[in-house]
Parts: C-alpha cells; structure tokens; sequence
C-alpha cells in the first residue's frame, strides 16, 4: 500500500512543499516516482515520517534529525526510544499541571501550601535510572547529594549560568565562530567550570562522552537548538576541543 504525496501531507498535518525539501536533502526520499513524476510513500516512508516529525516537536533542526536517524536503524527500536521519551514527557508535564492546580486552588482558598506539591513534576531525579546506568550508582549519588545541599536561590542560580552558557553557545554558532576559536572556547571553559561544580573533575572521557550526548540524545539536543539550529553539534564540537586540549582522563 502506498500514498500520494497530497495524502501524506494532509495526514500528517504538513506540506507538500515540506515533503519535496525533505526529499531534497534525502532526509525521506519517497518510496517510488510515478511516471506522472508525483512522489508516492510507502509504510516504511511513513513511519520515517514520524520519527522526523516527532524529533522536530522535540526541537531537533533537520541536520540533527539526519544524524539521529542515521543512528537508529532500527525502526522497532528507534520506536520503543520515541514512545519511552513521549511518556516520560507526557508524565512529566502532566504532574507539573497538577502541581500548578493544586498551588492554584490552595493560594485561592489561603491553605497552606506544602514545598513538594508545588515542586513536583520538576524533579531532576527523574533522570536517576538513565545517570546510574551511563556513569555508575556512585556518580549519581554525589550529584544527588550534591543538589540537595543546595538553597533554592543557589538552585536557582546554577540552572540561569546554564541557561547563559546555551545562549552564549547559541549567539556564537549563529555569527559563524568556529568551534577552535577563542569565542567558542571561552564558553566552553565556563562550560566546564560550571559541570565541574556538579561532578568534582569531569575527565577528559566524560566531558567528550557529554558532547556526544548532545547530538545523539534528542532531548539534550532539543535543549541546544532552540537557540537555533546546529548548536547542539557546536556545542559538542566545541566540548571536544576543549577536552583535547586541557583534559586527560
């Protein structure tokens, strides 16, 4: 069974225009091409679809999809990782509307509020499988206890020189610095500093293992190419040199 390229872009809510510029960089090149010269898709083109069309919601730019989906040749498997990110997703916004009605209604009536229902949903152990799994139980435990020790404002001020380095990163990639140069490596060196308060002496392995993260994983990628697209692979490209030149594991 296959589908026209009209169908396709109706069903799934986009254009045709889409659908050729897609074909064009090969991200999803159709199934055949009639002797009309129309595109014509088939299941497997289909569900390719999806997955672009899933990593695009999570963010992605249409290089990092390319390199995602190259990555994950195995459709089944690509699959299970979307559905397992989409319910975690999912899970997540959804206690986080449940905590905002809850702080809603109780401000409303003046009860008292309590610090883990206004909180929940924005957990960070939520991550805490994926952590132990990829550096140990131990690396995970020292980053808990270290974030639990911290005040709310200090919190606070940890997640915005975060959010400063990606936008940084993100201003330089636009203006064309190369990853080597002095700009990109300046915040990079913060960068560093900043995971290091976090994890005491990232080693020259994790600080390359993170970079490469940043590109395989769509939700880290997500988070650097909101800034625009292609930073996530400056970043990672950016960690790399700097981890050449000032790490050893």
């Amino acid at each position: 069974m296959e589908w026209s390229i009209q169908d396709i872009a109706r069903r799934a809510g986009t254009t045709s225009r889409t659908l050729r510029h897609y074909d064009d960089i090969g991200l999803l090149p159709p199934s055949r091409i009639g002797g009309n010269g129309y595109r014509y898709y088939d299941q497997s083109a289909l569900i390719r679809l999806q997955r672009i069309l899933l990593l695009r919601e999570l963010g992605l730019g249409l290089p990092a999809i390319a390199e995602v989906l190259a990555g994950q040749r195995d459709e089944t498997a690509a699959l299970r990782t979307h559905l397992r990110l989409l319910e975690h997703e999912r899970d997540r916004i959804g206690r986080q509307i449940e905590s905002v009605r809850t702080t809603l209604r109780k401000t409303e009536r003046g009860e008292q509020l309590m610090a883990d229902e206004i909180f929940d949903g924005f957990d960070h152990t939520r991550h805490k499988e994926e952590v132990i799994e990829r550096w140990g139980q131990e690396a995970y435990d020292s980053s808990d206890r270290w974030w639990r020790s911290l005040g709310d404002e200090n919190r606070q001020s940890f997640q915005q020189r975060q959010s400063d380095i990606a936008q940084d990163y993100g201003n330089a990639a636009r203006a064309g610095a190369s990853p080597e140069g002095e700009e990109a490596q300046a915040i990079t060196r913060r960068h560093y500093a900043w995971l290091a308060d976090a994890v005491p002496n990232p080693s020259k392995g994790y600080f390359i293992g993170l970079a490469e993260m940043y590109v395989a994983d769509p939700r880290f990628t997500a988070h650097y190419e909101r800034h625009g697209e292609g930073v996530a692979e400056f970043v990672r490209d950016s960690m790399k040199v700097y981890a050449e030149r000032n790490l050893s594991d």
